[in-house]
């Protein structure tokens, strides 16, 4: 189709040697709406993440491989992109499954558990060694430093790891993303990725605004619970 060709190729001429694709605005633009939603509890937090997630692959895959300029090693970016997908049908499931069910919102914010926080920890860290090795393995020919594919593998295990912890309604996954836009944001723009680093940087107060949120509806769900215990288990 003619349209989806001239979107795909289109670009916004910032400079005379700098250009930003529109499907890089579009897909940031979409993985916003998709924080909103979450932010609201709402299931459609995954369907547009996911539109998103597609538009930004497209991107980070284009210059990972050398078809569009600059060329750069971005396969963090481009990889988590595609494990973004999978995690948001397993979280749309789910958060359909809950809201199904009850007919309220879609997830009930809690902390994780001390086990379900150490599990989340330890994998994630054995995963960042072994994706800082395979990324720089396979982007060997690119002239970077070796604190690129450490910051690489940090944002893609991080981004994971958020997306996983927020499918489960887990508190800790705004947590999470703090720690990949402390990291995210320098990277991108280094490789001058304007639009995704502005987003990551809005995204950062954004989500301070959303922990909030969510720890005080676990908080007052969790005295609800208390303060009923005695009606659902009577001596």
């Amino acid at each position: 189709m003619h349209w989806i060709s001239r979107f795909y190729d289109a670009h916004w001429q910032v400079t005379a040697g700098q250009s930003i694709s529109y499907r890089e605005i579009v897909g940031n633009a979409f993985g916003l709406a998709s924080a909103l939603f979450g932010l609201r509890r709402s299931v459609w937090a995954w369907p547009v993440g996911i539109v998103g997630n597609v538009l930004l692959f497209t991107v980070f895959v284009g210059q990972a491989a050398g078809t569009e300029a600059p060329t750069t090693p971005l396969y963090g970016q481009a990889s988590r992109q595609v494990f973004f997908v999978l995690t948001s049908v397993y979280g749309w499931w789910r958060w359909r499954q809950t809201r199904n069910a009850e007919g309220g919102p879609a997830v009930h914010p809690r902390w994780a558990s001390t086990f379900e926080r150490l599990s989340l920890i330890a994998g994630s860290l054995a995963l960042v060694i072994v994706c800082f090795y395979v990324f720089r393995a396979v982007g060997a020919g690119f002239p970077v430093p070796w604190w690129y594919y450490l910051a690489d593998s940090w944002i893609f295990v991080g981004s994971i790891a958020a997306t996983y912890a927020m499918a489960r309604g887990w508190v800790d996954f705004w947590l999470c993303w703090i720690a990949v836009d402390l990291v995210g944001v320098p990277e991108l723009l280094h490789f001058r990725y304007y639009p995704s680093a502005v987003l990551y940087a809005v995204y950062a107060g954004f989500v301070v605004w959303g922990f909030v949120v969510w720890l005080r509806i676990s908080r007052r769900e969790r005295l609800q619970r208390r303060s009923m215990g005695p009606a659902l288990n009577p001596a």
